[in-house]
């Protein structure tokens, strides 16, 4: 398992407590993977630009997928830049990759079979093992939970970071998440402002 799925899982298992957007989601995920290329020693980062290293090796599939999208020529993509680029739709990705592998089910709502579905994820080690991340504090899946609206016990605490690439991947995460906010609220403004005019006399 990988930090991007194990947030995954935490958005989802939480999902009923705590509202999660699919693109501020999408964003998180790509940062978890960014973490974990950086731990797996396949990237590093100089400065805020992630520059491969080719050292790490990678036996989950969307993050070998990660690794495979990255420039590998200078000048190296910026840490934004690449969640952005990789982020789009990525929270489609996961649910798509968990479904095949059998953790994350359909559910019908209601007697009859064409009623609204609902995911549920199944009793897995999987699943396990991020709810054990999760209840222990984990810092980093923590950090990139909150950074999509889902705090941990200790919300109001700084995350316990020694690592000051992983810090430069959350930060960004947390200021690419705003910014899809302002974005989002920008439009509906607009919208208003427009639906305003129609119905003036």
């Amino acid at each position: 398992m990988t930090t991007a799925k194990d947030l995954f899982i935490i958005a989802l298992d939480l999902g009923s407590k705590h509202s999660v957007g699919q693109g501020d989601l999408s964003l998180a995920l790509a940062g978890a993977e960014l973490v974990d290329l950086i731990a797996a020693r396949a990237v590093a980062l100089d400065g805020d630009r992630i520059v491969p290293a080719g050292q790490g090796r990678l036996d989950d599939p969307l993050l070998g997928e990660a690794s495979a999208a990255l420039t590998g020529q200078a000048p190296h993509e910026q840490v934004e830049d690449w969640l952005w680029r990789r982020g789009r739709d990525l929270a489609a990705s996961y649910q798509a990759a968990l479904e095949d592998a059998g953790e994350l089910t359909r559910e019908h709502r209601g007697r009859l079979s064409f009623g609204a579905e609902r995911l549920e994820l199944a009793d897995t080690p999987s699943r396990r093992r991020a709810l054990n991340r999760w209840e222990a504090e984990e810092p980093v899946l923590a950090a990139l939970a909150a950074a999509v609206g889902i705090p941990g016990e200790q919300a109001d605490e700084e995350p316990g970071l020694d690592d000051e690439a992983v810090t430069t991947v959350l930060a960004a995460v947390n200021d690419a998440v705003m910014e899809l906010e302002a974005v989002r609220q920008r439009r509906s403004i607009e919208s208003s402002a427009f639906a305003n005019v129609w119905r003036a006399p």
